[in-house]
């Protein structure tokens, strides 16, 4: 006979529990912080995709209102992860160099989920499947969505079916490639800012999700200068240098209208 379900059990507490093994001796008080809240970033990274997904399809089906509010989901979790940030800047700087050599080769820089994240919402490379074994789980996924629609693309293919005629390098661009700006997309921007208030409200919230995203990247890139200054990252990494080069719009159509509105 089955074992009753329970909380315990559905959350597989015991398993998620073992999960946060500090490799400093002692071990060092804050490192404990450290993994709980890099793990708990990739559980939302993981949540974020499922509605990126979700929203996308919703999107594909004509249902903006449904996709909308997966927006608005999306958004709220990306304040959380915000908010994440203000908890790890409690830790000080040399409370993190106590436990940092024991991170040796590692870094967030390996995220496949962030790399999953860039990618679904058009901020796509190639080259960051080098970083990946083929064959492996982040190399699968990662490869799948490089050739996959974007979110963006989704919204580009509702706008289509909504009755506007988007450029046909929007509708037929190379998957593989990052988002670029488009001037002929941009005018048909205008004309639903200007004459459809339900795709506008969707606009603005694209608008909302790229800002969500740059918040969040430029409050990583200050909590690593407080944390580690200008030095490399771990791992190698190059660091706070190179994350200030990723403050940059992933819908740039969006931001480039503002000024003919």
């Amino acid at each position: 006979m089955s074992r009753a379900l329970t909380y315990s059990s559905y959350l597989e507490l015991d398993r998620l529990l073992e999960l946060q093994r500090p490799r400093s001796e002692g071990p060092e008080h804050d490192e404990l912080l450290f993994i709980v809240v890099h793990q708990v970033y990739e559980l939302w990274f993981k949540q974020l995709l499922h509605e990126l997904d979700h929203a996308g399809r919703r999107l594909a089906v004509g249902e903006s209102q449904a996709a909308r509010h997966t927006l608005k989901r999306i958004l709220t979790i990306l304040k959380v992860m915000v908010a994440q940030l203000d908890i790890l800047e409690t830790m000080t700087p040399l409370e993190f160099l106590s436990f940092r050599e024991r991170l040796e080769a590692a870094s967030g820089f390996q995220s496949d989920q962030f790399r999953q994240l860039e990618f679904a919402v058009g901020k796509k490379d190639a080259r960051a499947l080098e970083r990946f074994a083929e064959g492996g789980r982040a190399h699968t996924e990662l490869a799948r969505r490089l050739g996959e629609p974007t979110l963006w693309d989704a919204f580009v293919g509702h706008l289509a079916r909504a009755g506007y005629a988007p450029p046909d390098d929007a509708l037929r661009r190379d998957l593989t490639a990052p988002l670029a700006a488009n001037p002929g997309l941009q005018e048909v921007l205008i004309e639903v800012y200007r004459t459809d208030p339900e795709n506008a409200e969707l606009c603005e919230r694209l608008v909302d999700l790229d800002e969500g995203i740059q918040e969040w990247r430029y409050r990583h890139v200050k909590m690593v200068e407080r944390t580690i200054g200008i030095k490399p990252g771990t791992g190698g990494s190059a660091g706070s240098p190179y994350l200030r080069t990723t403050l940059q719009p992933l819908f740039p159509d969006l931001w480039e209208i503002r000024s003919r509105l």
